[in-house]
């Protein structure tokens, strides 16, 4: 009977605890401040099933479960809070804040959500609500805060992010994903900083992978990759908006303190949980930095940066003064004349010489009325830089995007930004970007284990132009340098011979020798051979154009109107380029199907169709430029062991580019958890970057030399295979020597990297690692020399590679610690050093990072109940050498090129209006005005002070 009963118990009881379709709802709201949270992900513990908050704080669940039901809320900044729940009756839970949880869910490392403190290699991340309570005056100028990164400041709008040296100003070996898209320029091959981006309300979060990424990521992800996700309108619904003026000031600028303001609105609605839309506005208006950098940087006629000036130097080259790096020596271009009796100048010496009978030769004459061959280098007068740009930085983005969920867990979208804005960047000239336009239209499929997207990328220059180019342009309009030259030349030389002959005939009459009478003669030459290089600039110059008048306008209009290099009617300075980019990808995550493994696929192929009318890449045989194609894919496999202590992960990527051999870039890593809060990781792999379009297309012309592209068709097409070509330092050390071709090849570089994450008592996270890279191919420039008869040649400029590996290492050591009362404090520290920096016999490697630089913050996001919050954050970074191709002109003295040290504080208080959503910030940028540079020829930043006022942020 006891085991009928039992027999007849256990159905019943299998059926009561059988799962069942049950829905749970509530809302999470601030503990303290009763706000509604947005964003807040809600999942079942022990479960896959999950939602996240709407707009209200809103969740609803439908479940295959049986009750009781354990719910986990989780979300940055907030504390971790689980809730039994025994009913359908809905919910309300509230969050306590918390600052420093070491909880947050990373991407990018894996390319699947997983715990930040478990990630295979390192990753930074920002949050909205972190960047929200940034002193920073937007998010990208926050990345500047974290760890390890290097930002360059080249315009208010346009700064180029950078992590473990190896940089430049537009920096091609650092790649910037906008949801999923490459965020590059595809004529330029990097991002023009956040012109075409995320607006900030619509900012989700963004990760950086410092280091190699080319693994999961492809091409180009040398030194890292910076993934920005924009807010999803199903998560994120109703009207959001901020409002953000202030000042900048600086006291080396035109005007030293001018106005700014930045306008955001973001809407987004959705439809019977199936459609929803978004759409965001943004512009900024203001006057931008101004680069005015005057130190010479010709290094000749004997003056160094710290003592050449245009007062007393002849050579005198500014670093942000334009028209001046023509240059020509004086001594040896008019010694010919000199010595020829048929030119007025020769005569006039052959006369005095044989007035002494001979016994005083032209040789020693022109020695006397000429600076010696070393000291006789004189340059164009030139254009300060804000006398060819106008300052004024404009930045408009919109962007939308349409969402439909084919099933609660895969959605479609179609997304469009459109960006355009005027700026300044910095390469081998300075960049006046007017009017660049870009637009990105994506449409994507997206579902819980898989995407699949294809996106087009469209780039149009506008009216942007070359800065340097249309200082020389306006000279040359106005007057050729061949005239300026011999004008000036003619009239030092006429002034000086007029003195030495004077002084000497009087010398003579005064009963000396001819020898005494030279040395007197000789001695005022020397003497007024500053008076001389005055009045023989200012005849040169009589009539010159200057800044802000008609014609000069009219001259500097033309100019940048006509398409670089320019035509007969004159040098052009206008960079002209439509480049479009076409790319479709997809990713698939086998983890649901597969139990043993966690194995992840994906792949993509990509064409660049370049387009600059002619005027910047190489014609095919057809007329035609050129349609660049490449693809690849990658597997990776990952798999938990030691009881889910250890997890290992593989993964193995091929790329091809129709002009280069196939890429492997494998990664190997390793994450050993103890004592659940522990995490040490170890990893290595391999990244590469194929040559920029215009490494492997640029056929230009400039004034000072033909550049090329590195492919090898360039090669026949100027005969550089078949007759001499000699490089420029075998020339110019009067020894040339033929210069053998060597395959041009894609960058490469293997990583080794060992980490440390920990969260210790809910309060400390530590962040440590060091890495150790081997690159290979670095990408430099080479110049040749090809003769085409016995007294000219053509100059050409290509890109080759360097023959030797290149070693770097590195550590850095983040500390986050949560006080009480939320209160929060911590920094950074890392370090940075190129290991055989001797050994590149003068190659320009562009290790720009300084060696040790660090951040220290503290803050609070509420105090008490009040609402009210603050962060003050101090950034200070070494002094370091930059070596870019805008300081090509120091050659072997690269070294002078120093960014001198620097520390700046940022700070910021907030106050929060619950009822109404309203958020009042004042902050500033730099708040004790201390000017830095952050590049060689870059601008000076002074102070950014705002205001703002948000609504429903």
């Amino acid at each position: 009977m006891p085991l009928l009963a039992l027999w007849l118990f256990v159905p019943r009881l299998l059926v009561a605890q059988a799962p069942q379709q049950i829905t749970v709802s509530g809302t999470v709201t601030n503990k303290t401040s009763q706000e509604k949270l947005a964003g807040v992900t809600v999942t079942v513990k022990g479960s896959k099933a999950g939602a996240i908050t709407d707009a209200s704080g809103h969740f609803t669940l439908s479940l295959q479960h049986s009750w009781p039901v354990t719910l986990v809320f989780t979300s940055v900044g907030y504390e971790r809070e689980e809730m039994v729940v025994h009913s359908q009756a809905p919910i309300e839970v509230g969050l306590n804040t918390g600052e420093i949880l070491g909880t947050e869910v990373v991407v990018a490392a894996s390319r699947v959500a997983e715990s930040i403190l478990k990630s295979p290699v390192s990753v930074e991340r920002l949050d909205s609500r972190s960047i929200r309570n940034s002193p920073a005056p937007s998010f990208y100028d926050a990345l500047a805060n974290v760890k390890g990164v290097d930002l360059s400041t080249q315009s208010l709008t346009f700064k180029s992010v950078n992590t473990r040296g190896f940089a430049s100003n537009g920096n091609t070996r650092l790649v910037q994903l906008v949801d999923g898209m490459d965020n590059q320029a595809p004529g330029l091959n990097f991002s023009v900083g956040n012109i075409i981006g995320i607006t900030e309300l619509d900012l989700d979060r963004v990760e950086l992978l410092p280091g190699a990424s080319s693994a999961l990521y492809g091409p180009n992800a040398l030194n890292g990759i910076l993934l920005m996700t924009s807010k999803n309108p199903f998560d994120y619904q109703g009207l959001s908006a901020v409002v953000k003026s202030g000042v900048l000031s600086d006291d080396g600028r035109s005007t030293a303190t001018t106005g700014f303001y930045d306008v955001n609105l973001r809407y987004a609605q959705a439809f019977n949980k199936k459609f929803a839309f978004k759409l965001n506005v943004g512009y900024l208006h203001a006057k931008d930095w101004q680069a005015y950098d005057t130190r010479d940087q010709s290094l000749q006629n004997g003056h160094t940066i710290a003592n050449g000036t245009r007062a007393n130097n002849e050579a005198y080259n500014g670093v942000n003064v334009y028209a001046d790096e023509t240059n020509i020596n004086m001594y040896t271009s008019l010694q010919p004349t000199a010595f020829n009796p048929a030119t007025p100048l020769g005569a006039n010496i052959a006369a005095l010489s044989a007035a002494t009978g001979g016994a005083i030769t032209p040789q020693m004459i022109y020695g006397s009325i000429m600076p010696d061959s070393s000291h006789a280098f004189v340059s164009r007068t030139g254009y300060n830089e804000r006398d060819l740009t106008d300052n004024t930085t404009k930045n408009l983005k919109i962007s939308g995007a349409f969402h439909y969920r084919i099933t609660p867990k895969t959605e479609a979208i179609l997304q469009g930004s459109y960006g355009t804005g005027t700026t300044v960047y910095t390469g081998a000239d300075r960049y006046s970007i007017r009017n660049f336009r870009m637009g990105q239209y994506k449409a994507e499929v997206r579902g819980e284990n898989f995407y699949v997207r294809a996106y087009t990328t469209q780039e149009r220059s506008g009216d942007s132009y070359a800065i340097g180019i249309l200082g020389s342009g306006i000279n040359e309009a106005w007057k050729p340098s061949q005239t300026w030259f011999t004008q000036y030349f003619g009239a030092y030389a006429t002034e000086s011979l007029t003195t030495f002959a004077t002084a000497f005939q009087t010398a003579l009459a005064g009963g000396q020798t001819p020898a005494q009478a030279y040395a007197a003669a000789a001695n005022a030459a020397k003497s007024g051979a500053g008076k001389f290089a005055t009045d023989a600039r200012g005849v040169a110059d009589q009539g010159r154009l200057l800044p802000g008048t008609a014609a000069f306008n009219a001259a500097a209009d033309s100019v940048k109107n006509r398409p670089i290099p320019g035509s007969a009617a004159g040098v052009g300075a206008k960079f002209l380029d439509k480049t479009n980019l076409y790319q479709g990808e997809f990713m698939y995550n086998f983890s649901s199907l597969i139990k043993v493994l966690e194995v992840l696929v994906g792949g993509n192929y990509r064409v660049y169709d370049l387009n600059s009318e002619g005027t910047l890449f190489a014609l095919d045989d057809n007329g035609k430029e050129f349609r660049i194609k490449e693809g690849g894919g990658y597997v990776q496999v990952a798999k938990p062991l030691l009881q889910e202590h250890l997890k290992l992960t593989a993964s193995l990527r091929y790329d091809k580019n129709m002009n280069f051999e196939g890429q492997f870039s494998p990664r190997i890593s390793a994450v050993y958890t103890l004592a659940g809060t522990h995490n040490i990781r170890a990893s290595y792999q391999t990244g590469f970057r194929i040559p920029t379009n215009q490494d492997q297309y640029i056929d230009l012309n400039t004034p000072t030399a033909h550049l090329l592209g590195g492919l090898p068709f360039f090669r026949d097409r100027y005969h550089l295979n078949s007759g001499p070509v000699y490089s420029l330092e075998s020339v110019q050390a009067g020894a040339p020597k033929q210069y053998t071709f060597q395959e041009y090849k894609p960058e490469k570089i293997q990583a080794w990297e060992i980490g440390y994450r920990s969260l210790i008592d809910q309060k400390l996270v530590i962040d440590a690692y060091a890495y150790w890279d081997n690159f290979q191919h670095f990408s430099g420039t080479q110049a040749l020399i090809q003769p085409t008869s016995a007294t000219t040649y053509n100059t050409f400029a290509i890109p080759v590679n360097y023959t030797k590996d290149i070693h770097s290492w590195g550590w850095a050591l983040g500390l986050d610690y949560n006080f009480p009362q939320r209160f929060v404090a911590g920094g950074n520290i890392s370090y940075n050093e190129l290991l055989n920096q001797k050994d590149l016999n003068g190659f320009v490697a562009s290790y720009n990072t300084p060696k040790v630089k660090y951040n220290l913050y503290v803050g609070n996001r509420g105090i008490g109940k009040s609402n009210i919050g603050f962060n003050v954050t101090w950034r200070w970074q070494q002094a370091f050498v930059w070596q870019s191709n805008f300081v090509a002109a120091l050659v072997n003295a690269r070294a002078l090129s120093e960014i001198p040290a620097y520390g700046t504080v940022d700070a910021q208080v907030s106050k929060f209006f619950p009822a109404s959503k309203i958020t009042l910030k004042l902050g500033g940028a730099n708040i004790f005005n201390k000017a830095y540079t952050q590049s060689w020829g870059n601008p000076t930043v002074g102070a950014q002070y705002y205001a703002s006022i948000g609504y429903n942020l």
